[in-house]
């Protein structure tokens, strides 16, 4: 959910990380519980509303809702999630749109449960949806799990930006180049930063206890984007359809595991 930063790497022991399985589980709940309710004719208000309740009821932290990023004086983020509909990239604001049958929705989690962070990402159809936004939906996912399989212990950054990003051009598709993924811990935001495009340099080598997002925004059109006066929303340039994925992942001895699954 943010730019590039240099913020240091935090290690994590496997009792923090048996933590953060626990955030990453209720980050997943979230999603299996939203899923009945996106359909046609719901508001992202009221998919906003349905996971604040369910968070107080849990719990939980809401991560998003006023949120400024690094200045203070950049506009809170007003919601608990983000929902991004159709062309919007990421950061979409819950509101009083309507979902329409045919429309792709990604929606954004991120959540502190006894003092550890979860973030992940769910891309849904509304009803049904044409073959090239099922496709891109398809494509998107696969990213993913291609990004998580190359998170090896002892790669580098650069091996998870290039089975990404390969595999997005493999398809016809485009990677949004400056929006990435990012350490979390603690804090929603911690190092290192990860690119979903191919690295000019190795970047930094995974080693057993970081922890971090991956979360490849892949587009039906050029990778272009442009921010929205509201200073959140994020769309693709040509008003092509965007989708997203995300997993909080954790580098173990024995590989990445997925934090943020049931």
């Amino acid at each position: 959910m943010f730019k590039q930063n240099s913020d240091p790497i935090i290690f994590k022991t496997p009792e923090e990380i048996a933590k953060m399985r626990s955030a990453g589980r209720l980050v997943a709940e979230v999603f299996a519980m939203l899923e009945e309710y996106i359909r046609p004719g719901i508001t992202t208000a009221e998919l906003d509303r349905i996971t604040s309740e369910f968070l107080a009821r849990r719990g939980a932290q809401p991560l998003y809702k006023g949120y400024r990023g690094r200045d203070a004086k950049h506009p809170p983020f007003p919601g608990v999630i983000c929902t991004s509909v159709n062309d919007e990239i990421c950061h979409g604001i819950p509101n009083g749109r309507v979902l329409q049958e045919g429309d792709i929705i990604s929606i954004d989690i991120g959540l502190r449960y006894k003092g550890y962070c979860g973030d992940a990402c769910v891309t849904y159809p509304v009803g049904t949806i044409s073959p090239e936004a099922q496709r891109l939906l398809e494509v998107t996912r696969e990213c993913l799990y291609r990004g998580i399989a190359a998170a090896q212990p002892y790669n580098y950054l650069a091996d998870i930006a290039a089975a990404i990003h390969d595999y997005a051009d493999s398809q016809g598709m485009a990677v949004v180049h400056e929006w990435g993924g990012h350490g979390i811990g603690r804090r929603l935001h911690e190092g290192p930063s990860i690119s979903h495009t191919r690295m000019d340099k190795r970047g930094a080598r995974l080693r057993p206890g970081m922890t971090f997002t991956i979360e490849p925004m892949i587009n039906l059109g050029t990778h272009e984007w442009k921010l929205l006066p509201d200073g959140w929303t994020v769309v693709t340039k040509d008003g092509s359809l965007s989708a997203q994925f995300e997993h909080t992942i954790a580098i173990t001895p024995k590989g990445p595991e997925i934090l943020t699954r049931l």
